[in-house]
């Protein structure tokens, strides 16, 4: 069976595709760095991480990118002997306004190397390219609008890609408006029979979310709603279920089996019963995630769920391949000069360089020299890995001196820069080196405890402890016992439903992401005081 959801934690947003006896899935990355994430399969049940396509300055740059800006919705595919991805790097999203140009990159193979972008448009979001079978390909992707008591999703485009100018290219064409579910993004493009299939994300990302499909004999239009509307979706089903089921991409194995991968959310809540229609007061930590659902054709030529109903299962049948699982990956990461960083770590808006990380510095260590404030759109310290699991611990060991109140360094859980809880070993004109719990609520400045004397010297142990619901912190010295530090922290200030607001119907902020842990350090004064960590580690427990 293929256990849902397949890629835990930050995964939104998937793109799927098969090269032979291989699968690949695309998701999204925001403001995070590398840029879009790219796991691979051989039996639809086990992934492992593949590959960051982007990697260079020359390909995005996300300095100055709000929060949940950035990398949206990836589309990969495959044609005429190369790898094609588009993506958009979003840079404005509160308001009425969108800045979201759009680009393509190509490589021989997936692993690389990926070329320098080109640009396409900007007149939407989340494109996708289509490789028709006369050997035309075209680019679908939504339209905003940000007029006034219009709706913002204001169709879907389609335009000829010349792959020999490297641009597209003749009339622009308004395909669809979409399903009556309304807030029509996420197009991909697919052929089956002479007739051509779009498959759309509506309803929003949230709650509300669904996958649908339409079907039109030319690929200009017009196009129909299929009799079995929705493909998927969990909007009013049953608590338990998966959430936010939408943004679906569609794959068919060798044997004819078809797959939609989609994203999902599972809230925090969901141990508690309620009722289909309560939606009020749930929280993602984990963010949206990416999950398989099996489909299968109809009689009259259209897809529909293979399990009966619209709402996603927890468990669906595997397809008829071989078992092919990967070896498992060790929970602790130590640092060494000549080997890479894992690829579970990302830093935030720019790359990792020896200007500011290193682990030649100080060989065993990973130093991270201190920069901007942890509210900073533009160069933070960060070296941080996805939460994954509601239930699991993060460690590390931390060497620092500090001189300022301004210098800090420690464990930091981090969902954007509004939102964070951060224990930290800073400086006090009176106390010497202390600890400190501190964060943002919603951009209040939060400080949950300390300022703590710790001994003036030496290696200490921090400690994140999640258990769901709830954030415990702890430390200890090199070889004491831990030590709680602070309160127990709801896990849901850590939450997308937390980090999205609203005010005069206007969003002034979105949760699209999900919860990080790792290590940091900041240096107000402008000095780059260094911390050195050495080692990480983070693995999850039982429930």
């Amino acid at each position: 069976m293929i256990q849902n959801p397949v890629l835990p934690g930050f995964h939104p947003d998937p793109s799927i595709l098969r090269v032979g006896q291989d699968y690949y899935l695309a998701t999204s990355t925001f403001e995070w760095w590398p840029g879009v994430r790219i796991h691979h399969s051989r039996d639809l049940v086990h992934w492992r991480h593949c590959t960051y396509p982007l990697t260079r300055t020359t390909q995005f740059d996300l300095r100055g990118n709000p929060d949940s800006c950035g990398i949206w919705a990836p589309c990969l595919s495959y044609a005429h002997g190369q790898f094609w991805l588009l993506y958009t790097n979003v840079r404005t999203l509160a308001g009425a306004y969108k800045d979201t140009p759009n680009y393509l990159i190509t490589a021989p193979t997936i692993e690389g190397p990926w070329s320098d972008p080109v640009y396409l448009n900007s007149s939407g979001f989340d494109p996708s390219l289509f490789h028709d079978d006369d050997g035309r390909s075209y680019v679908v992707n939504m339209e905003w609008s940000h007029r006034a008591g219009r709706t913002p999703f204001s169709g879907i485009l389609l335009q000829e890609y010349s792959r020999a100018e490297q641009k597209l290219v003749g009339p622009i064409h308004r395909i669809s408006a979409g399903s009556p579910i309304g807030l029509s993004e996420g197009p991909h493009l697919y052929k089956r029979k002479g007739l051509y299939y779009l498959m759309l994300a509506e309803g929003g990302t949230g709650y509300e979310h669904a996958v649908s499909l339409l079907r039109a004999p030319a690929i200009t239009g017009p196009y129909e709603v299929s009799p079995y509307h929705p493909l998927i979706s969990s909007y009013r089903t049953a608590g338990e279920g998966l959430q936010k089921a939408g943004h679906g991409s569609l794959v068919e194995t060798e044997q004819g089996e078809c797959y939609v991968a989609h994203l999902c959310a599972r809230p925090i809540e969901q141990d508690t019963p309620r009722a289909a229609e309560e939606y009020d007061g749930l929280h993602c930590v984990l963010g949206r995630e990416t999950a398989l659902q099996k489909v299968e054709w109809t009689a009259d030529g259209w897809l529909r769920s293979a399990q009966g109903s619209s709402a996603p299962a927890w468990q669906v049948a595997a397809p008829a391949l071989p078992a092919h699982p990967w070896p498992k990956e060790p929970t602790l990461t130590r640092f060494a000069p000549d080997a890479p960083l894992s690829p579970h770590f990302n830093s935030l808006r720019v790359p990792m360089d020896e200007h500011w990380v290193s682990q030649r510095a100080r060989p065993g260590y990973l130093r991270i020299h201190g920069r901007e404030s942890l509210m900073s759109f533009h160069d933070q310290s960060l070296i941080m890995r996805r939460q994954q699991a509601f239930d699991c611990v993060v460690e590390t060991e931390l060497d620092f001196a500090p001189d300022s109140f301004q210098q800090m360094a420690g464990l930091l859980a981090y969902y954007n820069t509004q939102n964070h809880a951060y224990l930290c070993v800073s400086h006090d004109e009176a106390l010497g080196r202390v600890l400190l719990l501190l964060g943002n609520d919603n951009g209040i400045y939060r400080e949950w405890a300390g300022p703590v004397a710790i001994p003036a010297h030496g290696a200490i142990r921090l400690q994140a402890r999640f258990a769901r619901r709830s954030l415990q912190f702890a430390w200890a010295t090199a070889d004491g016992d831990w030590q709680a530090f602070g309160p127990a922290l709801p896990t849901a200030l850590l939450s997308d439903e937390h980090a999205t607001r609203f005010e005069g119907g206007y969003a002034r902020s979105f949760g699209f992401t999900g919860n990080y842990v790792g290590m940091a350090c900041q240096d107000l004064t402008g000095r780059r005081q260094p911390a050195d960590f050495a080692w990480f580690d983070y693995r999850e427990t039982a429930c």
